[in-house]
């Protein structure tokens, strides 16, 4: 049975919005965001943020709006807002590119998301970035590309690798050196496992989601 996913665009560079809600999906628009979901014909269900970004709220929208001196970032408080209506599978579009700290605070939600027991995928130009916390993440043999895997935390333990170019076994990565770069998918079924602690996963993205 499918899981609905929450939609969060945010305020970032716009690569693209390949998704086409379904029944039970939400749409939420972070500040900017709005004219991304606009220029791709997509109505949000919410637009929240402090409008720094869009200059000012959109007529007939709901609208939430959020003091501009605030510790949330609109993308936060967009996911957020996801939760609080029983999402718990998020799909970002919109959120890299321009300033590096915006990129960097967006990726964060990544690990927090992992660590509740949630998904989130973060959907760049040609890559996609999720996160595992004590889990297992499979591909199908259709996966095309690189794979990389990073701890988050100090340390994964535990980390198994299969199907790809360069397996693991029970082995440990840490936040201080990269071994988990440029792996490679082969067109079998795949997966990666980390049983303890909480890993970014960075892959290639298909052409259409």
């Amino acid at each position: 049975m499918r899981r609905p996913i929450c939609y969060v665009v945010g305020a970032g560079e716009d690569f693209g919005l390949d998704f086409v809600p379904q029944d039970g999906d939400m749409v939420i628009a972070a500040d900017a965001g709005y004219r991304q979901l606009q220029a791709a014909g997509i109505k949000p269900q919410v637009v929240i943020g402090d409008f720094d970004s869009l200059g000012a709220a959109p007529a007939g929208e709901e609208i939430i709006t959020l003091p501009k001196i605030k510790d949330i970032t609109d993308t936060w408080a967009a996911i957020h807002l996801g939760m609080k209506k029983g999402y718990r599978r998020f799909f970002l579009y919109s959120c890299t590119g321009g300033r590096f700290e915006h990129t960097l605070a967006n990726l964060q939600p990544r690990a927090d998301l992992a660590q509740q027991g949630m998904e989130g995928r973060l959907f760049d130009k040609t890559q996609v970035i999720t996160a595992i916390s004590g889990g297992t993440i499979q591909f199908g043999p259709e996966r095309k590309g690189f794979v990389s895997v990073f701890s988050y935390t100090n340390e994964c333990t535990g980390v198994t690798i299969q199907g790809l170019k360069y397996p693991l076994d029970n082995a440990r990565l840490t936040s201080r050196f990269p071994l988990g770069v440029s792996n490679e998918f082969l067109g079998i079924p795949s997966s990666v496992t980390i049983g303890v602690g909480t890993a970014l996963l960075v892959y290639d993205r298909k052409k259409k989601a």
